[in-house]
C-alpha cells in the first residue's frame, strides 16, 4: 500500500517538529526562569537574551545544550549563575550542582590553558578560555547522547 505523498512527507517530518517544539519549550521556561526573551532561531539553535547583557543559546539536536559567551576572561557572577538556571531546565540537575561544575571546568580552562570538561549523572559541562580572542571564555552543559 503506498501512501500519499503528503502523507509521507507528514511522517517524515514529524520527529523533525517535535524535537523543534521541545525546543521551544524548553527556551520558553528558561527565558520565564530568567525574566528573559526567547530571541532568533537559527536552525536547531535559539537566542535568549537576559537583562544585563547576557545571550544564552540553545541549541536542540540529539539532546540540548546550553551555552554562553564572554568578552571576559574570568565573567560577573551573574553570568555564572544565569547559565546554572538555564542548564538545570535542560539537563535536569540543581542550579547549584551545575553551577559548581561550571565554575570547576571554568578554573580549570583558566589554568591549564585548554578546554575543560566534566561529565555527572549523564550531563556534562564544559568551559574555554581565549586571552586573545574577541570571545574570551565560553561555557556550556548539556545532556549526554545515549549511547
Amino acid at each position: 500500500m503506498r501512501l500519499p505523498s503528503a502523507l509521507a512527507a507528514l511522517l517524515i517530518l514529524t520527529p523533525g517538529l517535535a524535537r523543534a517544539d521541545e525546543c521551544d519549550g524548553l527556551a520558553a521556561r528558561i527565558a520565564s526562569a530568567l525574566s528573559a526573551k526567547v530571541g532568533r532561531r537559527t536552525g536547531p539553535s535559539i537566542d535568549i537574551r537576559i537583562p544585563g547583557g547576557l545571550k544564552l543559546d540553545l541549541t536542540c539536536r540529539a539532546e540540548p545544550i546550553v551555552q554562553a559567551a564572554s568578552a571576559e576572561p574570568t565573567p560577573s557572577a551573574a553570568y555564572f549563575a544565569d547559565l546554572a538556571v538555564a542548564a538545570e531546565i535542560v539537563v535536569g540537575e540543581s542550579a547549584s550542582a551545575v553551577q559548581s561544575a561550571i565554575a570547576t571546568a571554568h578554573a580549570t580552562a583558566l589554568r591549564e590553558r585548554r578546554k575543560s570538561f566534566i561529565q555527572q549523572n549523564g550531563w556534562s559541562a564544559s568551559c574555554y578560555t581565549d586571552s586573545s580572542g574577541s570571545i574570551r571564555t565560553l561555557c556550556s552543559v548539556g545532556r549526554i547522547p545515549p549511547q
